[in-house]
């Protein structure tokens, strides 16, 4: 009787063990995960490349103040400057040189409004007198040049920029350099006048060989101005790269975020022994420089 009970309850046991291992897969309890740890495992998203909706009403107000008053600021030291050209006109080189002066003044301002963390490498390059080069992608890169180019610099830029309210006035007034992009003809004449006049006054250049601004950061196919400019005027080439501004304020975007900016001036490049059969060459040789040194959410997707 007590035989048959308890190998009733044995078999009753093996049973009810058997239905729990089939009817629910078996787990091992995980170890217990700190939340810092858990967030180390996590991949790293970058806070920077969400929409301009999601950045909340506060932080749209903030940027909003900061670009209306970068607005304002740039108004006012415009006008002023435009005011001193305009006594300056019979001294086309004290002209540039107030131009960079206001570049200086007004580039400094507009950032220390914005913000953004900054750092800057290689300063013992800045002072040259070279062909400055900077890949482009926000409008942060045009205060960022202008603060940081050395007097006795001019821009280049297309010939339509004249029509730009105010700011179109003084690039002129400051004696800044056109060019003519209608077809290529003229922009080749238009780049070898640009460069007599680099050499015939002793200046620098600086100038995005990109030709326009990307509009997700990834560095676009260089022109091959900037070698011209370099061949005729035997100047050597400094490129600055920059990272981080196509974060911090996008192409199209009204909203101004905090992300940390970097400028690095590389070594610059010899141009005495450059020949005008091995422009591509070089044009490629000088992109490849600028995929080397950005980080990967910035090289063109074929990198």
């Amino acid at each position: 009787m007590d035989n048959s009970g308890s190998g009733s309850f044995m078999r009753n046991r093996r049973l009810e063990s058997f239905l729990n291992t089939s009817s629910s897969p078996t787990y091992r309890e995980k170890p217990k995960v700190s939340v810092k740890e858990e967030a180390a495992q996590k991949p790293k998203a970058d806070v920077y490349q969400d929409d301009d909706d999601d950045d909340g009403w506060v932080l749209a107000l903030i940027s909003c103040i900061r670009i209306v008053t970068c607005f304002l600021t740039m108004m006012v030291t415009t006008f002023i400057w435009a005011l001193i050209m305009l006594v300056l006109l019979p001294w086309p080189y004290e002209r540039i040189r107030q131009g960079n002066i206001y570049g200086h003044v007004t580039g400094r301002l507009l950032m220390w409004i914005l913000g953004n963390p900054r750092k800057i490498e290689g300063s013992e390059f800045s002072n040259k007198r070279a062909i400055y080069i900077c890949n482009h992608a926000s409008p942060l890169d045009i205060f960022l040049i202008m603060w940081l180019t050395p007097t006795g610099t001019v821009g280049i830029a297309k010939k339509e920029i004249m029509w730009y309210p105010l700011f179109g006035q003084l690039y002129i007034l400051a004696n800044h350099l056109r060019i003519d992009r209608s077809n290529p003809t003229a922009a080749i004449q238009s780049l070898k006048e640009a460069a007599d006049a680099v050499v015939r006054n002793n200046l620098s250049l600086i100038i995005f060989p990109e030709g326009t601004r990307s509009r997700n950061g990834r560095l676009l196919p260089f022109k091959k101005g900037f070698v011209h400019l370099a061949l005729q005027s035997g100047l050597p080439i400094v490129p600055m790269v920059f990272t981080g501004t196509h974060l911090a304020w996008r192409k199209g975007s009204s909203h101004v975020r905090p992300a940390p900016l970097t400028v690095r001036y590389l070594d610059p490049i010899i141009t005495d022994d450059w020949t005008a059969d091995k422009i591509d060459e070089y044009v490629k040789m000088v992109h490849n420089l600028y995929v080397k040194h950005l980080p990967e959410s910035q090289r063109p997707p074929e990198s």
